[in-house]
């Protein structure tokens, strides 16, 4: 992926002043993987904010291709499995996200079916759009993209942000995102005119080691090593050892078993009771925790793992709290 096509960031914040709420567009925060969609007359090519060809994972999503008539677009998204009440479940996702099989991935589209969830749109028709106001954007992917079996345009509202933010808490979604209506699209930036508003407290990862485990866990491990990325290196952040099924536990004992370092990734101390004894890794892999909150000596409180971010970038996992 290209530096002029990586996706606009957010940052996590609270929703704007009521005084200036109708200068702001507000969606729900979809739970699932960021993906741009770049739509040729005849084949779709999904590509992660890591830059990862995600393209064989996600079949079902093929068909955008005809769905808008010919023309090519690089659309912004979130892929998501949806309940039936319209929010979206990461757990779900989960099974889907690391597939590399055709036919694996045909079978997966069938009993877990993705919706791509589209709401920007960088190019149309060969011309850039980055530099269009977000209304404008706004309104070129509704006229762009019709509802479909497995894709849709994120809903969006004019002011009312906190309505909308109420209404998230109540049908139990992490939070809402609320845009300036007058925000370019600043690509590969983390921007103040996209701010998320959180209900769940969530936290991207990078796993810099992990502890023994015992027990039912004495083939796989006791916990993850956490740290997030400060201009010095990596620096740590707290452990997590529940939110695991025996699926996770097995496939990430694999993945750390691949990735074993000599040496500690942290730049600064880790906590004493983890780091003895800890195996450590290079800092590959991304994951998701919930917390509680954080500490006043920078760590989290009763993290629970939520799932591997194979979109996400090492680099860019920043505190958000």
């Amino acid at each position: 992926m290209t530096a002029e096509l990586r996706p606009m960031l957010a940052v996590s914040g609270r929703l704007p002043p009521t005084r200036d709420d109708d200068a702001w567009s507000y969606e729900l925060k979809w739970d699932g993987v960021r993906m741009l969609a770049h739509v040729a007359p005849s084949s779709v090519r999904l590509v992660g904010r890591s830059g990862i060809d995600a393209t064989i994972a996600y079949p079902e999503l093929a068909g955008l291709s005809a769905a808008l008539g010919g023309r090519t677009c690089v659309l912004d998204g979130e892929v998501a499995v949806l309940g039936a009440d319209g929010s979206s479940d990461f757990g779900a996702l989960a099974p889907r996200m690391h597939v590399r099989s055709a036919t694996r991935a045909q079978e997966l589209a069938v009993r877990v079916p993705v919706t791509y969830i589209v709401f920007d749109v960088l190019r149309l028709d060969g011309r850039s759009t980055l530099a269009l106001p977000y209304t404008e954007r706004r309104k070129l992917v509704e006229e762009l993209v019709p509802a479909g079996p497995s894709w849709q345009v994120s809903p969006a509202f004019t002011g009312g942000g906190a309505d909308l933010l109420e209404a998230s808490r109540r049908m139990g979604v992490e939070g809402i995102v609320a845009k300036r209506l007058d925000s370019p699209y600043r690509p590969g930036q983390r921007s103040t005119e996209w701010v998320k508003v959180k209900n769940l407290l969530t936290q991207e990862v990078v796993i810099g080691g992990y502890t023994v485990g015992e027990g039912r866990r004495a083939s796989t491990f006791g916990a993850l090593l956490l740290g997030v990325s400060v201009p010095d290196g990596l620096v740590y952040v707290g452990s997590v050892g529940t939110g695991f099924d025996d699926r996770m536990l097995t496939d990430l004992a694999g993945r750390l078993r691949q990735v074993g370092a000599d040496e500690s990734p942290f730049v600064g101390q880790v906590d004493p009771r983890h780091a003895r004894g800890a195996l450590w890794v290079r800092p590959e892999l991304v994951g998701e925790v919930a917390y509680g909150q954080w500490t006043s000596d920078g760590r989290m409180r009763h993290p629970v793992w939520r799932g591997l971010r194979p979109d996400k970038v090492p680099s860019e996992v920043v505190r958000e709290g």
